[in-house]
This record gives C-alpha cells, structure tokens and sequence, in this order.
C-alpha cells in the first residue's frame, strides 16, 4: 500500500550531508512506489513558540510563518521523517524549533504513525546522537499512535560531502526508504 511520506531536512547547510542522507531514503521510498514530499527548512521563517498554548483550543498557532504549512503537511502524512545534522550532541535548532511548533497538532487528529530519524555527525561514534534519538523520543511521545520507527546514524560526516564516502550509511538511508 501506497503512503505519503513527508520528509523534513533541517539543516541550515544547502546540499548537506544530511540532506544526501534525505535523498537516498526518498529513493528508495519513491522505488517502493510511495509519494514523498521534501521540505527543507533552510529557506523557511520558523519563528519560536510563545508558550501561548492557544493552539490547544484553536489546532492553529497564533504565529503566522512558514510552520503552519509545514504542520499541517505533517497533519495529512502518513511517515513524518526528520533529517538533522548533530550539533553538540543533539538536533539542529532548527528542527527543536520546528517541533516545538508542531503543538497544533497534538489537540487534534494526525495521520502520521511512523516517524524515522535521519542524522549525521562529524563524531565517528553512533552514541554521539543519542541526544538527537532521545529529544525526537521525546517529541513522539506525546502522539500516542506514532512510534520511532527507525533511525539511520550518518557518522563521521564532517565536511559538506563526506557522507558520500559511507556507502554503507547511504545504503541504509535508501533501505530504509524503500522498506517503509
């Protein structure tokens, strides 16, 4: 069966090493015959939450940008993906930001089940995005339905490039992908 797989690159670097990542799961979703969608959040204005919490009554955010278009694609996805580079052992800012407005989401109802995790990392160890895994963990569990259904490690990617020098993190990428 088909799914509508909504793929968001956080990085703040065009043609990154975790946006290589991006494209080789789409690959491989888009060969299993999925509709995917990238938004790469490089060129987005992305305000900050207020804490308002009128979004709990409203399903909408008081804040008029680019997240509200971005939210409600993820409000129609069936597979959210997220891609981020590591910084400091944890998620971009960009993506924590993106997150923390996607509070309209959580009074009402959502599409997505699966979410996937896409990272990369100057550091060669996987344990150096546990803080990544952990924030999206945190993220998830506040959508009962949906689950952290997979996560690909891109590590030992510094340079804009070097992801390209681990085939085997790019074939896991695409595997991934192809196996939604």
């Amino acid at each position: 069966m088909s799914k509508k797989i909504l793929v968001i690159s956080t990085s703040p670097r065009v043609g990154g090493n975790s946006e290589t990542l991006a494209e080789e799961f789409i690959r491989g979703a888009k060969e299993a015959g999925h509709e995917t969608e990238k938004v790469c959040l490089y060129d987005k204005t992305i305000g900050f939450c207020k804490g308002c919490l009128a979004c709990q009554q409203t399903e909408t955010c008081i804040i008029h940008d680019d997240a509200a278009v971005i939210v409600e694609r993820m409000r129609q996805a069936d597979v959210v993906v997220f891609v981020t580079p590591v910084y400091f052992y944890e998620m971009s800012g960009q993506m924590k930001t993106l997150l923390d407005r996607t509070n309209p989401l959580f009074p009402g109802e959502y599409s997505f089940r699966d979410i996937y995790l896409l990272a990369t990392s100057a550091d060669e160890e996987e344990a150096s995005m546990d803080g990544a895994v952990k924030g999206l963990e945190g993220w998830i569990s506040c959508f009962e339905r949906s689950r952290l259904a997979g996560a690909v490690r891109g590590t030992g990617a510094d340079k804009k490039g070097d992801i390209k020098n681990r085939p085997e993190i790019l074939t896991a990428a695409y595997e991934m992908g192809k196996n939604v």
